[in-house]
């Protein structure tokens, strides 16, 4: 455990920055996870999915949690999926 009040103040502010990014990250595979089910079964309502998944990926790609070439080939094996 650090011991400058500065130091602590970084392991806090890391901890929760942590804890958002996971559940951000957590939710962002949820949503392509339940499209690729869909996809698979040939469900009626693959294309909301989708447009979910392609929304919670560019959330990813703005917030700094995946870079911006990993969105573009994430959305893109999507697409291929859906056709």
């Amino acid at each position: 455990m650090p011991q400058i009040k500065s130091a602590m103040k970084r392991v806090r502010q890391s901890e929760k920055i942590n804890e958002r990014k996971s559940a951000q990250r957590s939710t962002m595979r949820s949503a392509i996870k339940k499209f690729e089910k869909a996809a698979a079964n040939n469900d009626p309502q693959a294309q909301d999915l989708y447009k979910q998944a392609t929304r919670a990926i560019d959330m990813g790609k703005s917030k700094g949690l995946i870079k911006q070439n990993k969105a573009a080939r994430d959305k893109s094996r999507l697409a291929t999926k859906i056709k």
